[in-house]
């Protein structure tokens, strides 16, 4: 199956990244959200993005204004029953993604394929609770998704060959690389990575070292463009211990363990750059350690 059409769920910073690499790719691109607002910023944040690489040289300005006519939005879920292929970028909550499949089903094409961008829900679990079990897969991007290389296309243990290779065909066309993992939770990136995030908090907890010895010491020793506590705010630190959840709850081993330094900054609302304060505070000039 050809897929032309391409319902996103979520304009949030996740969405708009996908919509904005989907237009540009040639797909026509419906981008639903609850709200207009976060509508009208994603298409704002989209043309940025894109004058960014109209100004880098990646793009030309006709590529730009081609990608943004291909891009519509609404508030109507309904609407993306139309399109080839789903693709869920919601909030990381199992039963906001569950409610969304249930109310898309009733409006679909027998051919559609859905999938979710989620970076640990089960994806089996997920596609158990829809019509097409077969036709439902993880799809997860990396953010940020207009820079990020890699897409982690994940089988559900009903999904069939057509279906990985239909995204897999999305993911080429991108221009993007894809890693295949099996439904296990965290897959691939977050059962690495998160568990190195967790533990670099336990050495801020433990007192080993502060945040600007801990994130230097990696950005310096092992050569990563960012140090573990400045990219878990650049996650989200309830991103990150939501997903050290899922690790915990779905591996029932102790290794997986949220710290309980990170579950404090999250219940303090301090959740990294997105409310300006997390292992840095962001509210000055330059970020500044918190501890």
């Amino acid at each position: 199956m050809e897929i032309k059409t391409v319902g996103v769920v979520g304009a949030g910073q996740m969405g708009n990244g996908i919509a904005h690499v989907l237009a540009l790719a040639g797909y026509e691109v419906l981008l639903n959200d609850v709200n207009q607002t976060a509508l009208d910023d994603a298409m704002a944040r989209i043309e940025r993005n894109m004058d960014r690489q109209v100004k880098g040289g990646k793009i030309t300005e006709d590529d730009q204004k081609a990608a943004l006519d291909r891009i519509r939005t609404t508030l109507t879920l309904s609407d993306l029953g139309a399109t080839d292929l789903v693709i869920e970028a919601a909030t990381e909550r199992e039963m906001v993604k569950q409610a969304i499949f249930e109310d898309l089903l009733p409006h679909l094409q027998p051919h559609t394929i859905l999938t979710s961008n989620t970076s640990s829900i089960s994806i089996t679990r997920l596609a158990s609770r829809t019509d097409r079990p077969e036709k439902f897969m993880g799809f997860h991007f990396m953010n940020p998704v207009p820079v990020m290389q890699l897409v982690e296309l994940i089988r559900g243990i009903a999904t069939d060959e057509p279906t990985y290779k239909a995204c897999l065909r999305v993911v080429e066309r991108l221009d993007k690389v894809a890693s295949s993992a099996e439904d296990f939770p965290g897959f691939i990136v977050n059962r690495i990575l998160m568990p190195m995030i967790n533990e670099a908090v336990y050495t801020l907890y433990e007192g080993v070292g502060n945040v600007a010895s801990i994130d230097s010491a990696m950005k310096l020793g092992t050569n990563h463009p960012m140090g573990p506590l400045e990219l878990a705010d650049f996650i989200g630190l309830d991103t990150c211990l939501a997903i050290m959840n899922v690790l915990h709850d779905g591996l029932a081993d102790t290794k997986y363990r949220p710290c309980p330094l990170l579950t404090k900054y999250v219940e303090a609302g301090w959740l990294g750059r997105k409310t300006k304060r997390g292992f840095y505070d962001y509210r000055g000039e330059a970020p500044v350690p918190t501890r």
